[in-house]
């Protein structure tokens, strides 16, 4: 992807930077096998003569190089069976090693002013809860998004102390239950592609394999979520000043592609 600075990257390549902004040192990419050893050929980049003939092109040369100090920081979790997003998050357990972890989707790209939702969301305090970015989402937006329900913070309107999630509701039932106050009528606020997740998710995610919770076949990380906020409580940060592009379904693609390169 071509991005505003005119430099062609991979998807992944604009999270690593993103997150290097933020302040995250230590990055795990969830992949398919096979998908570990393209992904460190790609950071390995040009060769060191190629690299001397970058010299006269500094932006290009800085990129490079880059590239070559993420190779030294990226691990890989492999999901071997493709069993949902749960079952993915699952894989990087040992990576996460007991901590909070920050999730981004990898066919989303963020961009947010006048700093980073990465950076954002890390900087929530918490209480060692989880706290997930939303959204503001319209009716025919329901069918793509976990959506919530909740109460805003006196203190800070933007934080949201979360009283049910459900994934991907039905218009009728987002009507009946998922209420935020402060929103406009047929409102909702989903995800918006990243969360900060406290460490039991990893348990919870444990307990729905091994019972085999499935929704529609899958082990579903919105489940998880939901069985960690009736257990601990969850939040939620709604993000005004920052932007999501869908790079994972054909007709986001497309918008996405300009919406990006303009960004």
């Amino acid at each position: 992807m071509v991005g505003p600075d005119g430099i062609a990257r991979a998807l992944f390549h604009y999270h690593l930077l993103e997150l290097e902004a933020a302040g995250i040192q230590e990055i795990c990419i969830i992949v398919q096998p096979g998908e570990d050893e393209m992904v460190r050929n790609y950071l390995k980049g040009p060769n060191d003569d190629y690299l001397k003939r970058l010299s006269k092109y500094p932006a290009l040369l800085h990129e490079a190089e880059q590239m070559r100090g993420f190779s030294k920081r990226v691990s890989f979790a492999v999901q071997h069976q493709q069993e949902g997003y749960g079952h993915a998050v699952y894989q990087s357990k040992a990576f996460a090693g007991g901590e909070t972890v920050l999730l981004g989707l990898g066919d989303h790209l963020f961009r947010g002013k006048p700093i980073s939702p990465y950076r954002e969301l890390a900087e929530v305090v918490s209480n060692g809860k989880s706290v997930s970015a939303v959204n503001r989402i319209s009716a025919d937006q329901l069918k793509g998004y976990g959506t919530i329900a909740g109460k805003r913070r006196a203190e800070n309107p933007r934080l949201i102390d979360i009283s049910l999630i459900i994934e991907k509701p039905p218009v009728a039932i987002a009507r009946e239950k998922l209420h935020v106050n402060e929103l406009p009528a047929d409102t909702w606020l989903g995800w918006f592609g990243m969360h900060l997740l406290a460490p039991s998710i990893y348990d919870i995610l444990e307990e729905m394999i091994r019972n085999d919770v499935r929704d529609n076949g899958e082990f579903q990380l919105t489940r998880a979520q939901e069985i960690q906020r009736q257990r601990e409580g969850y939040l939620a940060l709604e993000m005004t000043q920052a932007q999501r592009f869908d790079f994972g379904v054909p007709d986001d693609f497309v918008a996405s592609v300009q919406a990006f390169r303009t960004g």
